[in-house]
């Protein structure tokens, strides 16, 4: 029996709704598609992109209608993205789906509709009470952020021996890894204090964890201008960053159109998209990649069958 899947249709002034009808025919393949979204908003969007609603293009009624503005940041569209993912979370809650797969909601527009979040994963923590891991990458190399949507200057604060050790344990209980390499904060992991003393947090941490597993799981603190090198990524597929940019510059900058976004930690399985609302091309009827879409589907089916 395929799994139902719930999709938060993302911002719908971006390419999120387009990009779920051009792959809605292998979607449906491979899962039962629950899309957030109501009739009415679907038929504006689809009458926007000069495209037919495809008749087994099944709707949860997401609350909210507006004129859709391609390529705008708006208030009306950031509150129904926002409404959108609320309904998937509560159908993957309540047992109604097997998982949730997100497409990108705009971060400035969630803002504007005076929602306090930065984004999914925040959500997500907040609504389960637990402390929910934003892993991003592909088969080929994921990344484990510890801290997220912060700005770099609070990030040396957070590094804290206790907090990093409980998320590098509860990381390695979710992806089930033997080798996990762990990324220092400074240029050169500090050369032993000389460019900084975060790393000493660090090592204190990975000694921890690998005690607690009771095994060496995890090495470093690694250099992190070397650590995405072709011959480390030899040594391992899973690695965890210290902040946002550390991680995902390299990992866009070798698998953008292939990587996906996971949330681990949870009671419930979602996945995502690694890509924003591309407003430039929004309704413009261009040629887009679905890969990611895709893959975080495939990973959602992946991970329901796991459990």
């Amino acid at each position: 029996m395929k799994p139902k899947i719930a999709i938060s249709i993302g911002d719908l002034n971006g390419i999120g709704i387009e990009i779920a009808l051009k792959a809605h025919t292998k979607v449906s393949k491979i899962c039962n598609p629950i899309y957030c979204i109501n009739k009415k908003m679907l038929e504006n969007s689809c009458k926007e992109l000069k495209i037919k609603i495809p008749k087994d293009f099944k709707t949860y009624n997401t609350k909210g209608e507006f004129n859709i503005r391609p390529g705008v940041v708006s208030k009306k569209s950031g509150k129904f993205s926002f409404d959108s993912f609320m309904d998937a979370i509560e159908l993957a809650n309540k047992q109604k789906v097997d998982a949730i797969c997100t497409l990108p909601i705009n971060k400035e527009a969630w803002n504007k509709a005076n929602i306090s979040y930065k984004g999914h994963t925040e959500v997500l923590r907040d609504y389960f009470g637990k402390n929910a891991i934003m892993m991003l990458g592909c088969k080929k190399m994921f990344v484990g952020l510890f801290t997220e949507h912060i700005p770099l200057k609070k990030v040396p604060e957070k590094i804290v021996e206790d907090v990093l050790t409980t998320f590098l344990i509860d990381f390695q209980k979710n992806v089930k890894s033997n080798k996990i390499g762990v990324l220092g904060l400074n240029p050169h992991a500090s050369d032993n204090g000389v460019l900084g003393d975060e790393e000493v947090q660090i090592f204190k941490a990975i000694k921890n964890a690998n005690k607690v597993l009771g095994k060496k799981v995890f090495t470093g603190p690694l250099v992190p201008d070397i650590a995405f090198s072709p011959m480390s990524r030899i040594n391992y597929k899973y690695f965890v960053a210290m902040y946002h940019d550390q991680g995902l510059a390299p990992l866009k900058a070798l698998y953008f159109d292939e990587s996906i976004n996971v949330s681990l930690n949870l009671p419930i399985i979602r996945t995502s998209v690694d890509h924003g609302t591309a407003f430039n091309i929004a309704y413009k009827n261009k040629e887009i990649n679905l890969k990611s879409y895709l893959n975080a589907i495939k990973e959602a089916i992946s991970l329901v069958k796991s459990k």
